[in-house]
């Protein structure tokens, strides 16, 4: 697997995500997450201290972000941005289950420099 590093403020080379990476409001952060870690942190939320996920590339202008945020009267708010392809959908949604797997595909279709591209054959 490749590394990826980047520089800090103090000119440190430190570890980064490959791709990604998920930050809670909380502070929690996991880079790269799978669909089960974007659960995990989606089911953390609450309306008190940590009411929201954002994901999005380990770079400085990030052209996509997606964000999860707890909704007053139950569920989540979903909100994908990707400026490449002028897109901009809000949904709300209640399974957290179903809103992690809609993530994780909808985030292996962005486009991340670097990354191996997909080609598709017919035999």
């Amino acid at each position: 697997m490749l590394a990826a590093f980047r520089v800090d403020r103090e000119g440190e080379a430190t570890m980064g995500a490959q791709y990604y990476g998920a930050d809670s409001e909380n502070g929690d952060r996991i880079d790269d997450p799978s669909e089960d870690a974007l659960f995990m942190m989606i089911s953390d939320l609450n309306n008190c201290d940590n009411t929201f996920v954002v994901v999005r590339p380990d770079e400085d202008d990030p052209v996509w972000f997606v964000s999860v945020a707890v909704l007053d009267e139950g569920g989540y708010e979903i909100v994908r941005r990707d400026t490449t392809g002028n897109e901009h959908e809000v949904t709300t949604a209640t399974s957290i289950n179903d809103i992690a797997r809609d993530l994780t595909i909808w985030m292996a279709a962005r486009n991340f420099p670097g990354r191996p591209t997909r080609q598709i054959s017919e035999f």
